[in-house]
């Protein structure tokens, strides 16, 4: 057998640890935890100490937590949002947005700082669902039209981005033609996946068999959920695409029979978020610290200079377009939804792998993207609560992200 070393896991783990002890010691720190965990793991990488390194271990779990984290991700999407006025507004909005996306991708193409200009316009209209949702919970606005808007604008910048990132530059075809082919066939098949499930939900007998073996040591609901994650993953591999889509769409369909039309398990979210937020997660937060080329960066001016131009893209093609939603949420609420629809962190870290792995992206380049996504993920959410922020400091105020 191959010795394998899990001295890095370990000081990531113990990471993954201090880090919520610090907030929970700070309450009012205005930056999330995500951003915390990245910067923890640029500083014990090469990049600075040098104490963990991106071994085979590190690696098999930080992909497992990219996964848990797009499962998740489609967890939190609430289909029954995606429809009505407040979707029809955000949907309009995020037009706007995929245009100055091109525009701004098209920018930075000429003027010879990107290889491939439509992916740096998908990676600029992309926003996080998943910070946005605890900032959201915590100030008491995800149920109020303010914050049901900003996720239902969330949600279809991250749905989108994902599909067109899958469909342009993780598909194995060759030709457009058969891309979308390919991408037609498997959401076909989850289509029917989850039509075949939602059938066997609806039997009696299945419900009692999961509500008997969820509290048990079978975990049948968690089991199950984490299984078809995994095979929704290695179904979208087979077809050409990131697994990164499998595992979303996987968490759509659970979404979907589990929590839709139904009065779902108390403890079921509660389970897999602890899997994912307790641990798999935060070690692919940690490794990607570990693996930002920082010194590359520092080497490179220019790739300095673009780090302030890419979160100022980031808002003119996130943020700008919020200012449609000013007659339905008054003007200032409107500001502090461009704000937070312009933090990106999660989708900006996958596009940028994908990218580098696919020869689109350069080292440098890649590591501006990542740093853009840090301030943004870092600044807006303090800049939006105190747009939010009531008279006595109460109502609005947005505290630190747990995730």
């Amino acid at each position: 057998m191959v010795a394998i070393s899990f001295n890095s896991v370990l000081i990531i783990a113990a990471i993954a640890v201090v880090l919520p002890v610090g907030l929970a010691l700070v309450p009012r720190f205005p930056v999330p935890l995500a951003v915390l965990e990245v910067i923890a793991g640029i500083v014990v990488g090469p990049s600075v100490f040098g104490w963990v390194r991106i071994d085979p271990a590190v690696q098999v779990l930080s992909q497992l937590g990219l996964g848990m984290l797009l499962f998740l991700a489609g967890l939190e999407i609430d289909v029954e949002r995606l429809r009505g006025p407040l979707a029809r507004l955000a949907a309009e909005a995020f037009a706007v947005s995929a245009g100055l996306g091109l525009l701004c991708g098209t920018f930075f193409w000429l003027a010879g700082q990107a290889r491939q200009p439509l992916l740096v316009a998908i990676i600029l209209m992309s926003t996080s669902a998943g910070l946005l949702l605890p900032l959201l919970k915590d100030a008491g606005e995800a149920d109020t039209e303010f914050g049901q808007l900003v996720m239902t604008a969330a949600a279809l910048a991250e749905l989108v981005p994902i599909m067109l990132l899958s469909l342009f530059f993780s598909a194995a075809a060759k030709t457009t033609g058969d891309q979308l082919v390919s991408l037609a066939i498997f959401l076909v098949v989850v289509v029917l996946i989850g039509v075949t499930l939602a059938g066997v939900r609806r039997l009696n007998r299945v419900d009692r068999m999961l509500d008997y073996l969820s509290d048990r040591s079978g975990q049948l609901r968690v089991r199950a959920a984490l299984t078809l994650a995994l095979g929704c993953g290695v179904l979208a591999y087979r077809f050409g695409f990131a697994s990164i889509l499998g595992a979303f769409a996987a968490g759509l369909l659970v979404k979907v029979v589990e929590f839709t039309g139904r009065e779902p398990n108390p403890l079921f979210k509660t389970k897999l978020e602890g899997i994912g937020f307790g641990f798999l997660i935060p070690i692919f937060f940690i490794s990607t610290g570990v693996a930002f080329q920082l010194k590359d960066l520092l080497r490179h001016p220019i790739a300095i200079a673009e780090v302030p131009l890419f979160v100022i893209a980031l808002f003119a093609v996130r943020g700008l377009p919020a200012v449609l939603y000013r007659r339905t949420i008054g003007v200032r609420r409107a500001a502090a939804a461009g704000l937070l629809q312009s933090i990106t962190l999660t989708f900006v870290i996958v596009a940028t792998q994908i990218g580098l792995a696919a020869g689109k992206l350069t080292q440098t380049l890649a590591a501006a993207l990542v740093a853009a996504g840090l301030l943004s993920a870092a600044l807006f959410p303090g800049l939006a609560g105190r747009l939010l922020r009531g008279p006595a400091g109460k109502p609005g105020d947005l505290p630190t992200s747990p995730g």
